[in-house]
């Protein structure tokens, strides 16, 4: 069921974390009372890259945001990897590669804004 189990895109998480107007009111709200909401290490290193190169600045540490908003960390296995492996090539991006091969392989649903990531065989809620 769509709403269990999730786990947030770079920019959802981003634009949750910042009350953004950009995330659909439904979304917020599906996020609010999911189960269960996990940020991968994916994202979290896709983050820190963007902070280091000066493109993104957060108002407190990101460990300290995923736990005051009680979300859980996905840690990136050798399932997740070979899964990785298996995706057809919609989409370049690694980062986004990756949430969506943990999505599939934990049974997760993906909120996410980028509509080249609905081409995959994955749940998909848009963010």
């Amino acid at each position: 069921m769509i709403g269990d189990r999730l786990l947030l895109d770079t920019h959802v998480l981003l634009w949750w974390t910042e009350d953004d107007p950009r995330l659909p009111m439904v979304s917020d709200a599906t996020i609010r009372s999911a189960a269960t909401v996990f940020v991968s290490v994916a994202t979290a290193w896709e983050i820190a890259i963007k902070i280091s190169a000066g493109k993104l600045s957060l108002a407190m540490p990101l460990g300290d945001i995923v736990g005051e908003a009680g979300f859980d960390l996905l840690p990136i296995t050798l399932e997740h990897t070979t899964e990785l492996a298996r995706l057809p090539r919609h989409h370049r991006d690694p980062f986004d590669r990756m949430l969506v091969a943990q999505a599939r392989h934990e049974r997760l649903t993906l909120i996410t804004h980028d509509r080249r990531l609905f081409a995959y065989d994955v749940a998909i809620m848009r963010g």
